[in-house]
C-alpha cells in the first residue's frame, strides 16, 4: 500500500544515455521529496527461452555423464545396481533417488557423496539420505566424498597431460604452469581440498595456483594475473568442476576470455572439466571399498 504523501518513481531501464539521465533526475526528485524509486527491466521472452533452452541441454548432458559413471561403476564394481541423484537445482533429488533404490531387493546400499569439496553440502545430502534409515531394514554405508585422494590428483594430471597433447605441445612437466580454477565456497575445508591437488602438482610441474570462480578470492582475473608474473612459456588452465555444466560452459568463459586478452601470456591451453574417466571411476568405487570393508 502507498503510504500517502509518498511518492514513486518509474524508471524503465536500458542502455541509453537517456536511461541515465532519467535515473538521475529520478533519484534526485525521490531523495528531494521523500519518495522511492522503482526500475523496470525488461526481457524480451525469446532471449529468456532461448536460456531456458541452452539450460536444459546443459543440465542433460550432466545427466548422461552421470547414467556413464554409474554404468562404469556397476560394471567395474559388479554391483546390482547404481544409482544417481542431485541435492539440488535439478531432480532426480535425494528423495527420488532413495525411494527408488529402497525397492530394490536388497540388505545394504552404499551412499557415495559424489562431492569435490567436503563442507556443508556434503553433510546435508548425507542427513538428507540417512533419514531414511528409520523406516528400513536396509543396512547404509556413507562413504567419503571424492576429496583428498591421489586418483583425483591423477584425474587432473591426465587432463593437463591431454590438453598440452592436442595443442601440440611437447614441454617437459617442469617447464609448464599450471592454474586450477575451482567454484569457491565460504567453507574452509574447500579451500583446504583444492590446495591439496595444487601441493600434489607442484611436485611434478614448474608453478602451479589456483583460483575462484566466485565467492573467494583470488578470482580469474586475479589468478591470471598471478601466473603471467612468472612469464611461463605454457600456462594450461585447468577446469575443477565434475560436470559441464552453467559454468563450465558460460561463467567461468565469460571472466576468463577478458582476462587472457588483457593478459600477455605467450601460450595458454585449456583443459575439459573431470567428468567422466577412468580413475573417477576407480575412485568412486575405492571409496565405496574403503566404508564396505570396514563393515
Amino acid at each position: 500500500m502507498q503510504i500517502p504523501g509518498e511518492v514513486k518513481f518509474i524508471v524503465c531501464v536500458d542502455s541509453s544515455d537517456e536511461c541515465k539521465a532519467a535515473l538521475r533526475f529520478a533519484c534526485m526528485r525521490a531523495k528531494n521529496s521523500k519518495g522511492s524509486v522503482c526500475i523496470l527491466y525488461v526481457i524480451e521472452p525469446n532471449d529468456m527461452q532461448h536460456f531456458a533452452g541452452v539450460e536444459k541441454v546443459m543440465e542433460r548432458e550432466a545427466e548422461e555423464e552421470l547414467e556413464t559413471i554409474c554404468e562404469k561403476v556397476k560394471e567395474k564394481g559388479n554391483y546390482d545396481f547404481t544409482e544417481f541423484c542431485f541435492l539440488e537445482v535439478v531432480p532426480p533429488f535425494i528423495e527420488d533417488g532413495m525411494e527408488k533404490c529402497l525397492k530394490k531387493d536388497i540388505d545394504e546400499m552404499t551412499i557415495v557423496p559424489y562431492f569435490l569439496y567436503p563442507g556443508k553440502k556434503v553433510k546435508i545430502a548425507v542427513a538428507d539420505a540417512m533419514k531414511y534409515q528409520k523406516d528400513t531394514k536396509i543396512k547404509f554405508l556413507v562413504s567419503k566424498p571424492m576429496t583428498m585422494h591421489k586418483k583425483l590428483v591423477d584425474l587432473v594430471d591426465n587432463r593437463i597431460v591431454s590438453a598440452l597433447e592436442e595443442n601440440e605441445i611437447s614441454l617437459p612437466k617442469d617447464k609448464v604452469d599450471v592454474l586450477i580454477i575451482g567454484h569457491g565456497s565460504m567453507d574452509p575445508n574447500a579451500g583446504i581440498s583444492i590446495n591439496y591437488i595444487v601441493e600434489e602438482l607442484r611436485q611434478t610441474y614448474k608453478n602451479v595456483d589456483r583460483c575462484y570462480l566466485e565467492i573467494e578470492e583470488p578470482n580469474i582475473e586475479q589468478g591470471i594475473g598471478s601466473c603471467q608474473k612468472n612469464n611461463p612459456e605454457v600456462l594450461v588452465i585447468v577446469f575443477y568442476f565434475l560436470h559441464e555444466g552453467a559454468h563450465v560452459k558460460i561463467d567461468v568463459n565469460n571472466d576468463l576470455k577478458p582476462a587472457l586478452e588483457k593478459s600477455n601470456l605467450k601460450k595458454t591451453c585449456v583443459t575439459k572439466h573431470l567428468g567422466v574417466d577412468e580413475k573417477m571411476i576407480d575412485l568412486i568405487i575405492e571409496r565405496a571399498r574403503e566404508v564396505e570393508n570396514a563393515n
